[in-house]
């Protein structure tokens, strides 16, 4: 066997090892959100948009959970290149500690300010009133979704994704029935409608949350499984070097999540058929993007280790594979959006002017899927992995917020364009994006072995 032979099937024997297990944890935990949407879509598309824009906060607390734990495992994958473990989990232990600050924050500000933050969305008194149900009960999952998703995420850096998935399939199918128990009454239960949705989704973040750290520290070897003592032993210039990485990461996460979030505030101008089309397109794309997702955590954790053993020349090689895959699977997956959208609509109870409307929005999704897949890969994966955080921080917030909320807006108030023409134009920043990161690409600026320096 010829030595390039030899370095693709490392490649993809590497590539496997971890996509494969993230794509099953996305398409698990997209699919919670999937099921949850259809089965309260029998309650009515008030109900949808006050679970979609509730989850909205959900959505902008995971996201900058991900911004700190995206950042940290850059450091954790590059240690986990040359098996060090202490160092690990002195990384780990920050992310631990700052992930827990901001679940209490998240939760002690939902809990109290639930209606006053739907109120932010939409001006319809019974969508308010129901999201600030919802709201008032998931709150208090928040502490138990920061740790569990903090162990499972990073459990890619360290390429044990196994026991993570498996917990993960067990969370969504306690989900999933707790959910047909409680939103509309089975087994001699009285419907509780989103109230059912929200105590479903909170069993099982407590039953993922156990689990997981039962069975890591159950392994007594596990790089994850620290004592306290581990998780503190950090100094001031671990933290620094840690946050000066991480913090573009976190403030990148939060301004695409929030100005996202923001997009729907001009969707809510629309009414509430607008924010259940909107919710039902994104879970559904999402859907769609898995595959990505685990190709772009796959490249930041592959590329990253071999940034950490300082091969710089293997780290790029890796990141042409990535862009070659990407660019290959995302036009065969839009491809099965487009055609399979009429489909997919006949699950959910909606007016058949909502679905009218989901189904053009779909077509925008389908289009725009490619571009917004490059955009992740490069952003979320390849530069990322060389600590090239700043870079994707300043191109999100200007693309979000300079780009795609004015043109929300506009579309909406001023042009008063129906929701999917509005989605077009406001996607049309992910084009420029996509432009802006492949140059930075090219210039190999984001090569860069961060344990090293």
């Amino acid at each position: 066997m010829d030595n390039l032979t030899k370095k693709n099937n490392v490649f993809l024997s590497t590539l496997l090892v971890i996509a494969i297990p993230v794509v099953i944890q996305n398409i698990l935990s997209i699919g919670l959100n999937m099921i949850d949407t259809i089965m309260v879509s029998k309650l009515g598309e008030n109900a949808i948009s006050a679970v979609g824009l509730g989850n909205r906060i959900y959505f902008i607390f995971t996201t900058i959970c991900f911004g700190i734990y995206s950042g940290a495992s850059i450091f954790i994958a590059q240690y986990w290149g040359v098996r060090d473990t202490e160092n690990i989990r002195k990384v780990f232990g920050i992310d631990i500690i700052i992930g827990s600050i901001l679940s209490i924050l998240f939760s002690i500000v939902v809990f109290f300010f639930r209606e006053q933050i739907m109120r932010i969305f939409i001006d319809d008194p019974v969508v308010i009133e129901l999201g600030g149900r919802y709201l008032k009960i998931v709150a208090f999952s928040y502490f138990f979704t920061a740790i569990s998703f903090a162990y499972s995420f990073n459990s890619r850096a360290i390429h044990r994704l196994k026991m993570p998935v498996t917990i993960n399939a067990i969370a969504l199918c306690i989900n999933t029935f707790f959910n047909w128990v409680l939103i509309t009454g089975n087994l001699g239960f009285n419907a509780y409608g989103v109230n059912g949705a929200a105590i479903a989704t909170f069993i099982a973040r407590i039953f993922e949350f156990t689990a997981l750290i039962f069975l890591i520290y159950k392994d007594k070897n596990h790089p994850l499984a620290g004592t306290i003592k581990d998780f503190i032993s950090w100094d001031k210039s671990m933290l620094k070097k840690v946050l000066n990485t991480s913090f573009p990461v976190i403030l990148s996460e939060t301004a695409w999540s929030v100005g996202t979030s923001v997009y729907f505030i001009a969707y809510g101008f629309m009414g509430s058929y607008a924010i259940a089309v909107v919710q039902i397109a994104f879970n559904i794309s999402d859907f769609f993007q898995t595959i990505f997702f685990g190709l772009g955590n796959a490249s930041a954790v592959m590329i990253g280790n071999e940034l950490g053993k300082n091969n710089l020349d293997n780290a790029f090689d890796y990141s042409q594979k990535f862009v070659k895959i990407t660019l290959f699977l995302s036009v065969i997956f839009a491809s099965l959006l487009f055609v399979s959208r009429g489909f997919i609509i006949k699950y959910f109870n909606l007016e058949p002017i909502t679905s009218e409307f989901l189904n053009k929005t779909l077509v925008v999704y389908s289009l725009y899927f490619t571009p917004k897949m490059f955009t992740y890969l490069f952003i979320c994966g390849i530069l990322r992995a060389g600590g090239d955080t700043k870079f994707c921080m300043i191109v999100d917030i200007i693309s979000i917020w300079f780009i795609g909320v004015p043109l929300s807006f506009i579309s909406v108030l001023l042009f008063k364009l129906p929701i999917h023409y509005v989605i077009a134009i406001v996607f049309s920043e992910e084009l420029i994006k996509a432009i802006v990161v492949i140059n930075r690409y090219r210039s190999k600026k984001w090569l860069n072995n961060l344990i090293m320096n």
